[in-house]
């Protein structure tokens, strides 16, 4: 594709879902490339030419000392500024399962307070992804509900019904925690981007919170994968669905097109 916005996929060792965060984005109409964390700490400036970012799922650095902790830890050393740069112009940023561990340990999310600027170095987290209720992983296809105030802007405006408003989970340590005061807070401004049907509530996450954004509503961390929902027939259950059903397009695309829509009417 030689025409659309341009989407940087950043990779590092253990990172495996770089092809399928590609192929959303290529979906939704963007073009997006692939630059391991090494060039960019190398020249962080290389961020700028890029209209959308992803930060992939996978197993980074083989999760080591804790899920996300050691890419999170080097972005915070070396490309926090460029990303926080990134945000200010108006990047979407989307961090699916350990994107959103990363995030949250690079100090991207979620994010300062409404209102307030980005601090020059990044945030101590106030966010964890621990370990599943019941300690094992999970691989399932969840329905997942948004809220009504969400300010997120990959899933603002999205309407789900229990057949097709689903995105597929495969995590260990997807349970979101926080306390009490934050999540009031999340909620009242609108960074609660997505969350658990009450039935597929699997890993215990708090107040059932699948996926977060910053106050900007541009960074978008969740533990399912939208990126794995961008055609019908990745659905479980895709030939009982209706014509009618199959009319809109699958909620994963839906989201990373809400991304693209936002940078064209941007520019």
């Amino acid at each position: 594709m030689d025409h659309g916005p341009r989407a940087l996929v950043i990779t590092a060792a253990g990172i495996n879902c770089d092809l399928e965060l590609m192929h959303a984005f290529a979906a939704a109409g963007a073009r997006p490339e692939a630059v391991h964390l090494e060039a960019l700490v190398r020249e962080p400036a290389r961020i700028d030419r890029f209209r959308l970012i992803g930060l992939p799922g996978g197993f980074s650095f083989g999760d080591d000392v804790a899920a996300g902790r050691i890419m999170g830890a080097l972005m915070r050393r070396s490309v926090y500024p460029a990303l926080v740069a990134a945000i200010e112009r108006g990047v979407p940023i989307i961090c699916p399962c350990n994107g959103f561990q990363i995030a949250v340990q690079a100090g991207l999310l979620p994010g300062p307070d409404a209102g307030a600027a980005w601090p020059d170095a990044a945030a101590v987290p106030t966010v964890a992804l621990a370990q599943n209720a019941g300690g094992s992983f999970r691989d399932a296809w969840t329905r997942v509900e948004i809220p009504a105030n969400t300010r997120c802007v990959w899933t603002q405006g999205l309407e789900l019904d229990d057949a097709t408003g689903l995105l597929p989970s495969a995590h260990g340590e997807g349970r979101l925690v926080a306390g009490d005061a934050l999540l009031d807070r999340l909620e009242v401004d609108g960074q609660v981007a997505v969350r658990y049907h009450d039935a597929d509530h699997f890993n215990g996450s708090m107040r059932r919170i699948a996926g977060i954004c910053d106050p900007s509503g541009l960074v978008f961390g969740l533990m399912p994968h939208p990126e794995r929902f961008t055609r019908w027939t990745q659905h479980p259950r895709w030939t009982r669905l209706s014509p009618h059903q199959r009319r809109a397009e699958p909620l994963g695309l839906r989201m990373f097109r809400n991304a693209v829509e936002r940078t064209l009417v941007a520019t």
